[in-house]
């Protein structure tokens, strides 16, 4: 009897063990879904009216955090009190002093009142950075 008894605590024991790799393995190689809450649009629209679209996926709350997640878009500028003032996009600048341009935000054609830094998106939303010539 106790030949029997060690066989089956042995049994036992590999069937453990190998419910512990299957489930160590099934849990690193599991498909992984993604987590992301929002899809928008960023579109840069040069001053000769081409443009660049980007979509990102993002949990971010505000157009800057998911603008830096995109690896393929570069916006660029000085940071200040009120957040970052965009001078480039894409290697293109945009400089007041010299002719008066800027980078303007817009959502969906319509003048952003907020800047990069506070502008809460939102699923699906369509986003712009317009190179604008002041008329001012």
């Amino acid at each position: 009897m106790k030949n029997e008894t060690k066989k089956k605590i042995l049994l036992s024991a590999i069937l453990i063990i190998a419910i512990a790799a299957l489930a160590t393995v099934w849990f690193i190689f599991k498909p992984k879904g993604n987590n992301y809450d929002k899809k928008i649009t960023v579109e840069v629209i040069y001053q000769d009216k081409t443009s660049d679209e980007y979509i990102i996926k993002t949990n971010a709350e505000f157009l800057r955090g998911a603008i830096e997640e995109c690896k393929d878009l570069e916006v660029t500028g000085d940071e200040s009190e009120y957040g970052l003032y965009i001078k480039k996009v894409n290697g293109v600048t945009a400089d007041y002093n010299v002719d008066q341009s800027f980078w303007a935000v817009t959502i969906n054609g319509e003048q952003s009142n907020y800047g990069i830094d506070s502008l809460v998106i939102e699923d699906g939303g369509h986003y712009e950075l317009v190179y604008t010539i002041s008329e001012w």
